[in-house]
């Protein structure tokens, strides 16, 4: 699973992430790759591997596409597997796998492939972004496999999933988007409110019907007006609610990160990437959900009928880069920590990782003041960038 460039056992460091907040001088000790003991040690213990910067606990991406020139949504799991590997080097420990709108065939047989990696523990759940979406906010999603939630299309992709679905976007004001919110949530998936035109009665009763997680917030959804609020508001200002954030610099402007941030918390928001197959790539052409992209500069963008750069078509963004982007902002290593790891863990429920505490699983990443990547443990094992 992990490409290892040797195992751990005993690391000190010399500031830490701990569950319980920072500490300087931190003793970890590793075996079967989980941290066994978490204890203060304020010098360097000799024949200990020691750890300068920040150690701060593994990533948890629960919105990636892909990267890497490789593709989640794919009936070939080596292809899925490759996405996987790039973004662990990237510092991503764990990962869901996001699914773009597709027919409900190639939905089917692409969970399919997902749903053995999940079980092997190489993915932590499969996410589907679609096809349950608003036509008026569909971003870069087919209109014409755009469908409403039924009960019958519910339930054939949870089967299809076999258990491995842990969170569906759905727009709340479609036909039935409420059953289908408390339907999915009956079966252990977390629905996020996202490409949606509703307004913010429709987000209300969404969340009173079970929807806890706002995808990417801000983007594909309707804007804030001061007359007419919409979604926007209500998602910030409930405790319910993981919101989502994008923390490229180009979906969303800094200082709506930091008043996102500031508004729900913590605790309340998550760092994704919404990363698609380019990451990492060259600038150029490529294609997300059937659709063709053109990234330049990094930026991913569909191509019109005209060949101009339309909509936004996810992101080139790692984990890694996002960190240090939250840094910018002005967030703390700690507080960074928080969105990039522990809250997105504690929110979808992902027991033993985001945090570094004893019986968790030995996944870290070792940053500098600036919050840029120096290294990447994932169940005791060095990941080679």
């Amino acid at each position: 699973m992990t490409e290892s460039s040797g195992a751990a056992d005993r690391l000190w460091c010399e500031r830490a992430v701990l569950s319980g907040g920072a500490a300087s001088g931190v003793l970890l000790e590793v075996a079967n790759g989980r941290f066994v003991t978490v204890s203060p040690a304020s010098d360097p213990v000799e024949g200990v591997e020691r750890l300068e910067g920040w150690v701060v606990p593994g990533f948890v991406d629960t919105h990636v596409h892909g990267g890497g020139g490789h593709d989640y949504a794919t009936t070939d799991p080596d292809e899925a597997l490759a996405a996987r590997a790039f973004h662990r080097r990237h510092g991503t420990t764990t990962s869901f796998a996001s699914l773009v709108t597709a027919g409900l065939d190639t939905l089917v047989a692409q969970l399919g492939t997902l749903a053995p990696l999940v079980h092997r523990g190489e993915l932590a759940g499969v996410h589907l972004e679609g096809p349950f979406l608003s036509p008026a906010r569909k971003g870069a999603h087919d209109e014409t496999l755009l469908r409403t939630p039924t009960p019958e299309l519910v339930d054939r992709l949870l089967a299809a999933a076999d258990g491995t679905l842990r969170m569906v976007t759905l727009a709340p004001e479609l036909p039935g988007a409420l059953d289908a919110t408390a339907r999915l949530v009956a079966a252990g998936v977390a629905v996020a409110v996202g490409h949606t035109d509703g307004d913010e009665t429709d987000a209300r009763r969404a969340l009173d019907a079970g929807a806890s997680v706002a995808t990417h917030l801000f983007n594909a959804m309707r804007p804030v007006h001061q007359r007419e609020p919409g979604p926007v508001p209500v998602l910030l200002d409930d405790e319910r609610v993981m919101v989502e954030l994008i923390g490229d610099g180009f979906h969303l402007h800094p200082d709506i990160v930091r008043l996102a941030v500031a508004a729900a918390g913590l605790e309340g928001t998550a760092l994704v990437t919404d990363a698609m197959v380019a990451t990492g790539m060259p600038d150029g052409a490529y294609s997300l959900g059937g659709l063709d992209v053109v990234v330049r500069r990094g930026e991913a963008r569909l191509v019109e009928d005209d060949g101009a750069p339309g909509s936004i078509a996810g992101s080139t963004l790692t984990m890694a880069a996002g960190f240090e982007f939250l840094r910018r902002t002005g967030l703390s290593v700690p507080g960074a920590a928080w969105l990039a790891a522990s809250t997105p863990a504690r929110r979808h429920e992902l027991d033993g990782v985001g945090v570094i505490e004893p019986g968790g699983q030995a996944d870290l990443c070792v940053v500098d003041d600036a919050g840029r990547l120096q290294r990447v443990l994932q169940r005791g094992g060095w990941v080679t960038r």
